[in-house]
């Protein structure tokens, strides 16, 4: 869930995942997650939940105003696919058992600093979309995300700025 706050200065959430997963351990990334049997197949239910789970949002906090393509993770073979919220002003509480942190960047920053680079990744130089905010790196799937997103933004023939600035500026 690309979740972007109601209120100035329309911060993005994004959480650092724990060490001890055993997937993506210390990485960035949005809340997110895989689906399970609560769910009922609802894609959009499974990001609710996962927003509750990991950083306090509740569903009624949350609206969705859009959705990405889908995006095919090259390490898992995982298909992600992403949705765009707004978020109601409200305190994040992490869930210390996936997440040791949870932070934003305010929207602005997003569409205007996210940069092709590259990460090193143990031995290896991964080619990636990045967002450095601070001492944080975002990279990877979450900078595809983000990639996906800020083309969207910026799409002149698409509705997905004109449907997260409705939602901004009421």
């Amino acid at each position: 869930m690309l979740g972007i706050f109601e209120t100035p200065p329309h911060g993005v959430i994004f959480i650092e995942r724990a060490e001890h997963l055993p997937s993506h351990a210390g990485q960035i990334g949005l809340p997110g997650g895989g689906m399970d049997a609560r769910d009922d197949g609802d894609l959009c239910r499974t990001a609710l939940r996962e927003m509750w789970e990991e950083v306090a949002v509740s569903p009624e906090r949350v609206t969705i105003v859009g959705k990405l393509p889908i995006i095919n993770a090259r390490v898992n073979n995982y298909a992600v696919t992403p949705f765009v919220a707004t978020v109601a002003p409200g305190e994040l509480r992490i869930d210390a058992n996936e997440t040791v942190g949870v932070f934003t960047v305010p929207l602005e920053n997003v569409v205007r600093d996210l940069r092709e680079g590259t990460v090193s990744y143990g031995a290896v130089e991964i080619v990636s979309p990045v967002l450095d905010h601070g001492q944080k790196r975002i990279w990877g799937i979450t900078g595809h995300i983000l990639r996906t997103f800020v083309a969207a933004w910026n799409d002149p023939a698409g509705d997905l700025r004109a449907a997260v600035e409705a939602r901004l500026n009421r």
